[in-house]
């Protein structure tokens, strides 16, 4: 008899380890946020439980088990989570205090909410051990770069106690921080837990391991025991104040105090969309970009991390590819001075932005934004406006219609008309598609500029279409890009080209092991004109190797073919240039490590050495960390390229090293300090800041920045004088109304 209940009850727990469903109810009582499960709604509410491991394998269930509950009541969604430790207490890994922390090898527990169930929108919040928090948005179903990011803002509450073999966490999410609409029985819903000790990443609702953990397409449901309801008023002010002081030793004239102030503005229309307003915004930077050493042809591709543009970011920014955007909205507030080639920030009295959902397959967003005049450098006020509309066709895929526009209102006779124009506008629409199975995915655009006087070729079409299986993937993309197209408010790498490439991989599994995956794979990526014929090709032979302890090794063989149609120095250092009409073949090796992350100290490295155009390059890059949870990591980046060209052009020894200090006092109190020497440029950055999170979603920075004339000689850096230094302070204040 005893067998027999055993086995039903194993049974049980079996089958009920694959329930696609979860039920959310009202709590009985109030919830106190303290990691201390001893409210009485907590034993009554629905569990998810059996987590099931989606690395290092995706057939078992977890080792390191995993029970989260949900409750709500009328302001709040609260979420618990139970993390279980099978060797007992141990000590957990965090980069350190900061908030949105990110990476494979720490601890840590999420919870992923999408309220329309269209499999290709979705919210995050997670915490770890140590209290520390993070949200992010997911778009295109959590697939593909750009996907998943944590640069998105807002309120919530989480607090975690650990235990003797475990941890808890707590989470109070407000309703108005999500996007939903009224009396919906049903939204989406998975949970995933990160654990350092087996450096195992586990999921509630399974994924496959060749794909990104927060995929969409396994989501199951949340059931709501009554219909969702409006959250009341949704309003939210934010006012800043900014003050600074610059000094420019190269050209007194460009020294120059400074004072402003401004707001944003967030009101809910519906609990689905979104609008936003902005006073006199401040988009200036008060965390520098990371330099690079640029051996491009081409524009590096910044990304954007101004808060106005983020929420529902994809709406305007996922049109094209990575490589041909038809809007990019740094173009917004960053205007060109012509005359030295330079960007500066260009001021905006106003701007706003409506985005989300009109009902759960229609997705709308509009923005519109005026810049302001700069006499000093010609340029004229511009509007910028766009339009973006996104249906839900099939089970996960959507068509998207994009209209950008640029207009001036004031007259060209006060301009240099070489660099007046009254307006640009580009149309486009994608089709972005995701198949119900999770196996294919792809898109297909044309997009179209449209200037006064209209050329041909102005447009920009392709495609993308992806397969996947855990042992096989396989990838092919193709574009073409007119010679004319000009979105103005766009990036746009190259124009007059069409490009071919694809890429397959298959994967190996070993069962009894300490590799996790590896295999082999093949690529080629092909670009050319009808003018020039082929202008670039390379092939490469692959090799990919990943660890369970979550080290990683990649590298590949590669034949390249390069024809320069304009003159171009490959030493970066302003040199003689290669002549127009040549072309190169060269063969090169390209390699990456990146060791097991959970260590104290870390590293990785990178190489893509070899012949180079009619010489040879030694590169290496990488960087170095040492972590002292959790107060922070000390860390330096640093890339080397040794070029040698034949006479008469330059050979060069390029260097960029980056050391950077980041310290998190507390979970509110932060100082981060980044160097930068680029002897391409020869300068020397430095930028200091402190953060202070005075309350939630609420800072005060304090930032110090300096760059150096600076050179590099015999292995020593050479500090000449100041060229500029600025100090700067912004306050800001998240207040709901």
């Amino acid at each position: 008899m005893f067998k027999t209940s055993l086995a039903l009850f194993l049974l049980f727990i079996g089958l009920s380890s694959f329930s696609q469903e979860l039920e959310i109810r009202r709590t009985t009582g109030p919830i106190v946020l303290d990691g201390v499960l001893d409210e009485a709604a907590w034993a009554f509410a629905d569990s998810a439980y059996n987590f099931k491991q989606y690395f290092p394998y995706d057939s078992s269930l977890a080792v390191a088990q995993t029970t989260a509950r949900i409750l709500y009541d009328d302001e709040f969604i609260y979420v618990s989570g139970v993390m279980r430790n099978p060797n007992g207490e141990r000590n957990y890994i965090t980069p350190s205090l900061r908030r949105d922390f990110r990476g494979e090898a720490n601890d840590s527990f999420s919870v992923i909410f999408d309220p329309f169930q269209d499999n290709t929108n979705a919210v995050l919040f997670g915490i770890n051990p140590f209290g520390v928090r993070r949200e992010g948005l997911i778009a295109n179903g959590g697939s593909g770069d750009g996907a998943f990011s944590l640069d998105w803002d807002n309120k919530w509450q989480g607090v975690v106690k650990q235990y003797d073999g475990y941890w808890v966490a707590e989470m109070a999410i407000p309703f108005k921080t999500l996007r939903f609409t009224e009396d919906q029985s049903q939204w989406n819903v998975n949970f995933y837990r990160i654990d350092s000790e087996y450096t195992e990443r586990s999921t509630w609702s399974p994924i496959s391991r060749n794909f990104s953990i927060v995929n969409l397409g396994t989501m199951r449901t949340l059931n709501w025991d009554e219909p969702t309801k409006k959250p009341g008023s949704n309003i939210s002010f934010i006012p800043y104040l900014a003050a600074g002081t610059k000094k420019n030793y190269l050209d007194e004239s460009l020294s120059e105090n400074s004072f402003d102030a401004g707001f944003d503005l967030k009101f809910a229309v519906t609990p689905s969309l979104n609008l936003d307003v902005t006073v006199n915004p401040d988009f200036s930077q008060v965390e520098v970009d990371q330099q690079v050493t640029n051996l491009d042809r081409f524009e590096i591709f910044f990304p954007e991390r101004r808060q106005f543009f983020l929420e529902n970011a994809d709406l305007f920014a996922a049109y094209g590819t990575s490589s041909t955007r038809p809007f990019f909205s740094r173009r917004i507030g960053v205007a060109r001075d012509e005359n030295t080639g330079q960007n500066v920030q260009n001021p905006i009295p106003v701007g706003t932005r409506l985005s989300g959902k009109v009902n759960d397959d229609l997705r709308l967003g509009f923005l519109s934004m005026q810049a302001g005049s700069d006499e000093s450098i010609g340029l004229p006020s511009y509007n910028f406006s766009v339009l973006s509309l996104q249906q839900k066709v099939f089970n996960r895929s959507n068509v998207s219609f994009l209209l950008v526009n640029k207009q001036t209102f004031q007259k060209e006779e006060a301009y240099d008309a070489a660099n007046f124009t009254e307006w640009n506008r580009t149309v486009g629409m994608d089709y972005n598609m995701a198949s119900a199975n999770n196996r294919w995915a792809g898109k297909a655009f044309y997009h179209q500029s449209i200037d006064q006087v209209q050329p041909d070729e102005a447009y920009a079409a392709g495609f993308n279409l992806s397969y996947g299986v855990p042992k096989l993937s396989a990838n092919l993309f193709s574009q073409k890009v007119g010679a004319n197209y000009n979105p103005e408010v766009g990036f746009v790498r190259r124009r007059n080209v069409k490009q071919l490439n694809g890429t397959a991989r298959y994967s190996f599994f070993p069962a009894n092991s300490g590799v996790q995956r590896h295999g082999p794979g093949i690529d080629f990526d092909m670009v050319g004109n009808a003018e020039y014929g082929l202008l670039d090709w390379d092939a490469n032979l692959l090799y990919d190797v990943n660890w369970k302890n979550s080290t990683s090794l990649s590298f590949r063989l590669r034949k390249q073919y390069t024809y320069l149609f304009n003159g171009f120095d490959p030493s970066g250092s302003g040199g003689l240039a290669l002549p127009s009409d040549t072309d190169y073949t060269t063969y090169l090796f390209i390699a990456s490590f990146r060791s097991d992350q959970r260590k104290a100290v870390s590293y990785s490295l990178s190489t893509r050495s070899g012949e180079y155009y009619n010489g040879t390059r030694l590169n290496l890059e990488g960087s170095v960390s040492l972590r002292y949870q959790p107060l922070g990591f000390t860390s330096i980046n640093f890339a080397y390229n040794r070029i040698r060209l034949p006479q008469p052009y330059n050979d060069a020894n390029l260097i960029l090293i980056g050391p950077r200090f980041d310290f998190t006092f507390t979970k509110k109190l932060f100082w981060t300090t980044f160097v930068q020497y680029n002897s391409q440029i020869d300068n020397l950055n430095i930028n200091s800041r402190i953060q202070w999170r005075f309350a939630p979603v609420s800072d005060f920075f304090l930032v110090y920045t300096d760059n150096y004339l600076a050179t590099e000689d015999g292995g020593f850096i050479d500090i000449g004088r100041s060229k500029s230094r600025a100090l700067v302070f912004k306050l800001t204040y998240w207040l709901n109304l």
